[in-house]
């Protein structure tokens, strides 16, 4: 990964798709968040090129409002105290338009023209990013496009020439190796930077850190320690309108080989030996290729039917536009692995992703083994539940560390709790959409946090023999009604695997740990000392009076219901009525409804740690 102290180099970026989604959801936003940090020097531009027949204002017109819009919408990955006018007309001054078809050579005799014109503006000093932000099928003729006008040939003293494609990088197995072989003749593998924005996410880059800069956990990373990984990557959105892309895509291509897999990466690499892009990116490529070849019984599919994302009616998968009413592609999958290696021999890792799920949420969570002997666990102390560790990539980007402690009380009851550490708390000014990284990467020539092409052929080669038998397959994919935790199947994989269950998915933010029943003898959980402003900063919050209030209320039952009890009840027509509090509840509900301080002394505390 680049330094963040070096200077970004002069450079043209090449937008091929430039009004396209990607563009304008994600490529546009990090080079705003890039010039508002003063990451991107003075010589820099962007060329836009699209098949649309319009002006350069009215590009920039159009890219202007998609930042507006991604302002006001509360689940877009873009996040903003306001659109900085300085920082937008400094780069919208830069944006530039060039129309053209990707498949005729004439587009590219003028892009020559074009660079070199804005080159010599800009005193870029010949050196060019081209960015494939187009639909996969474009990938192949643009490269070759650009190797034929000679756009990509770098010469000595004339600046670099570096290529990003986007996932998904081949369709198969077979086309990404055909795609890899065309890319082998045109450029350089250090000229190329195939793109996964997973790993521009903070969180996921912190993995390393966390790991490697910590003694604390690194000793305990293992399969002696650990019982299994899940890794969820959930979606409240349906395919908005891209139907003719996902349909002959769907979901085990879209999202396993590239974003799966590489979180995978991240959690069960070894320590490389050197912190450089070709240690870290071998150290990666090795987990990937020490993945067990899968079986049909360790996967489930799925494909989301009408339901209800909180109170909104939405459609079912087949009723979506641009999709055929017999379409079995699936919109879930879940699967179980297992990595062969010393460090990870018989530990399963679950991964899930799925569209119109009840919560939107990536998350890495590992489950710890209990201790060899708990002199604590009997028949008489209840509560004695599992060590999680979560990591948290979006959208709340967090650390998260659930264990047990006693109850307040006379008698031995144990609770889980929580320590959370939470990026907005600490850097709240940090934004990012996690391309803004891996743009710098690029710029500077480092290519640890991306894919080459021996990682990209042995991702495909894990899943071919799955897409191989659902394509001879002529059963009917499962449907799962939307706005659940997915299709039932799912929670009978980790169930036959060791009697494991899903983390639940809570709609909203994230669940507090599952509580569990309490004794009539026992008291409700005291709330926590207040701290005084010149403690030191504590990582974990304090939990809301309102969650208090839930709590004291909840009696015997358990916070958090099972999957399988998820999936269960959003099948029902008719929602229940709820019980009528309790006394007790109804007094602690009145006293969380008192005003309270805009700042609580535990954030303010963090808040002047983080300062100092």
């Amino acid at each position: 990964m680049s330094d963040a102290t070096q200077a970004t180099p002069p450079c043209l970026i090449v937008v091929f798709g430039a009004r396209g989604d990607l563009t304008r959801r994600l490529v546009l936003p990090a080079l705003y968040n890039l010039r508002r940090s003063d990451a991107l020097p003075e010589q820099f531009a962007v060329i836009g090129v699209d098949h649309g027949d319009i002006s350069e204002n009215s590009w920039r017109r159009m890219l202007g409002n998609a930042l507006h819009g991604l302002m006001a919408d509360r689940d877009a990955e873009f996040k903003a105290d306001g659109l900085d006018e300085d920082v937008w007309t400094w780069l919208r001054t830069r944006l530039h338009y060039l129309r053209g078809d990707f498949a005729d050579a004439a587009t590219y005799r003028a892009l020559g023209e074009v660079i070199a014109k804005y080159d010599a503006q800009y005193q870029t000093g010949g050196n060019v990013l081209f960015y494939l932000a187009t639909a996969a099928r474009f990938f192949a003729p643009v490269i070759e496009q650009l190797g034929d006008a000679g756009l990509v040939k770098q010469r000595a003293g004339g600046g670099w020439r570096r290529v990003i494609v986007e996932k998904p990088f081949g369709h198969d197995l077979q086309s990404a190796k055909e795609l890899n072989a065309i890319v082998g003749r045109v450029l350089d593998e250090d000229q190329v930077f195939r793109i996964d924005h997973f790993l521009g996410k903070e969180t996921v880059q912190n993995i390393l850190a966390f790991r490697f800069a910590n003694g604390l956990f690194e000793p305990v990373w293992n399969r002696d320690r650990i019982d299994h990984v899940q890794i969820t990557a959930a979606e409240t959105i349906g395919v908005e309108g891209r139907g003719g892309f996902y349909d002959p895509t769907g979901c085990l291509r879209d999202m396993v080989p590239n974003h799966l897999f590489q979180l995978l990466a991240m959690i069960a690499m070894e320590p490389p030996a050197a912190f450089t892009p070709a240690s870290m990116l071998r150290r990666r490529a090795e987990v990937i290729e020490a993945v067990r070849p899968l079986a049909a019984s360790d996967v489930v599919r799925g494909q989301y039917a009408a339901g209800a994302i909180g109170r909104n009616a939405v459609p079912g998968y087949r009723e979506e536009d641009t999709v055929p009413a017999d379409s079995n592609t699936e919109t879930y999958v879940a699967m179980k692995l297992q990595v062969d290696t010393w460090r990870w021999a018989g530990v399963p890792f679950y991964l899930r992703t799925g569209k119109r799920l009840r919560e939107r949420t990536t998350e890495i969570a590992i489950r710890f083994k209990p201790a060899p002997l708990a002199p604590l666990r009997s028949a008489e102390i209840g509560g004695y539940g599992p060590d999680w560790l979560v990591l948290h990539i979006q959208p709340d980007e967090g650390i998260s560390l659930q264990f047990d402690v006693k109850r307040p009380g006379a008698r031995v009851s144990l609770a889980p709790v929580r320590m959370d550490f939470r990026y907005r708390d600490w850097f709240p000014k940090e934004y990012s959409v996690g391309y803004e990284r891996l743009l710098q990467d690029c710029m500077h020539g480092e290519a640890g946090l991306f894919q080459d092409a021996t990682m990209v052929e042995a991702a495909w080669r894990i899943v071919q023999p799955i897409l191989d038998a659902w394509q001879a397959s002529a059963d009917e994919v499962a449907q799962y009604p939307a706005g659940s935790a997915g299709p039932a199947a799912a929670d009978a994989l980790l169930a036959l695997n060791g009697g494991h269950s899903w983390r639940t998915l809570t709609a909203g933010r994230r669940p507090p740990p599952r509580r569990p029943a309490e004794s009539g003898t026992d008291t409700k959980p005291a709330a926590p000392a207040k701290r005084s402003a010149a403690a030191k900063p504590a990582v974990s919050k304090a939990r809301p009076a309102a969650s208090r209030a839930k709590a004291a209320g909840a009696g015997k039952s358990s916070q958090a219901a099972s999957p399988s009890k998820a999936v269960a009840s959003a099948k029902k027509a008719a929602p229940r009525k709820a019980a009528a509090p309790s006394k007790a509840a109804k007094s602690s509900a009145a006293k969380a409804s008192k005003p309270v301080a805009k700042k609580s002394p535990a954030t303010a505390t963090r808040r002047a740690g983080a300062k100092r």
